[in-house]
């Protein structure tokens, strides 16, 4: 007997979840943005998984909304620390060299009032989630650099569409300033060929043209500012696509209590010999069918 027929489409997401707390450290409902995404696939990054057991940030989304959680991997262990009480709606603190909600071991940032503060230790990640059937998932290695505290991944799988497959890989780079400019080109040594339909999705923490620049062959399926999210004024967290791939519809979801905003877009197989044009990638805010 015939499995089931493969979809025409996929909705693949990307969403900086900050550990489901804001700048202060005061948790916010993280499954609603998850939520209003509509994903099909969703990438995680700075996702929180307590050493005690307890569950994820990611863990608590896939069983909330129905998705399976693929893969977990951990970046860096650090604390999450317990909020700080203040009355103001403000994000956070504002730019400073401390941080107030979490650290990771091993880096120079200071906690504000941290000494006389619970915090409860654990992993700092990013995870795979999906609710539709993927297979062939796995790891990519980048390395860690020596200005970094994490430790670098890519998660990736396959899907099945009309058409054929696409691979998806899900990632969150380091910062340019830190050196990542050895983890872009090992990532951009793992990818598929450009010739072949695939997506790759995540905080990349570098602005479009130079994200593009590193990854020749790919284009944007959106372009948008998504951080900070209470006043957005740069694209860090990006989706981008192959030729043989057809950006249906694209967008960026609202604020949440993280300091990014996420991207979704739902993609197709392009039919054979269609050729990608200027119209496929999409503004920020604009949704585009057929």
């Amino acid at each position: 007997m015939a499995g089931p027929r493969p979809a025409a489409s996929v909705t693949v997401a990307t969403f900086n979840i900050h550990l489901g707390v804001d700048g202060w450290g005061r948790p916010f409902d993280a499954v609603s943005p998850c939520r209003s995404l509509g994903a099909d696939i969703l990438v995680l990054q700075e996702s929180w998984a307590p050493a005690d057991g307890g569950p994820s940030t990611a863990a608590v989304v896939a069983d909330r909304l129905g998705y399976r959680l693929v893969d977990e991997v951990g970046l860096a262990r650090g604390r999450l620390y317990a909020p700080v009480a203040t009355g103001t709606d403000r994000w956070g603190p504002r730019v400073s060299p401390l941080r107030t909600s979490f650290r990771l071991d091993g880096e120079r940032w200071r906690v504000r009032a941290g000494a006389d503060r619970p915090a409860v230790p654990g992993t700092w990640g990013v995870a795979l989630l999906t609710r539709v059937p993927v297979e062939g998932s796995g790891v990519i290695p980048l390395g860690k650099l020596r200005r970094d505290t994490a430790r670098r991944m890519a998660l990736h799988c396959r899907v099945e569409l009309e058409g054929g497959p696409l691979t998806l890989i899900g990632t969150h780079m380091s910062h340019i300033t830190h050196g990542s400019h050895a983890q872009y080109r090992r990532l951009a040594r793992a990818l598929p060929p450009a010739d072949e339909a695939a997506v790759l999705v995540g905080d990349m923490n570098l602005w479009g043209p130079p994200v593009s620049a590193y990854f020749r062959g790919w284009r944007r399926a959106l372009t948008a500012k998504t951080w900070p999210a209470h006043r957005p004024h740069s694209q860090l967290d990006h989706i981008l696509v192959t030729a043989p791939v057809e950006v249906v519809a694209a967008r960026v979801g609202g604020p949440s209590g993280s300091d990014h905003l996420p991207v979704a877009a739902t993609l197709a197989r392009r039919p054979r010999g269609g050729a990608a044009t200027a119209q496929d990638s999409v503004g920020p805010h604009e949704r585009r069918a057929g």
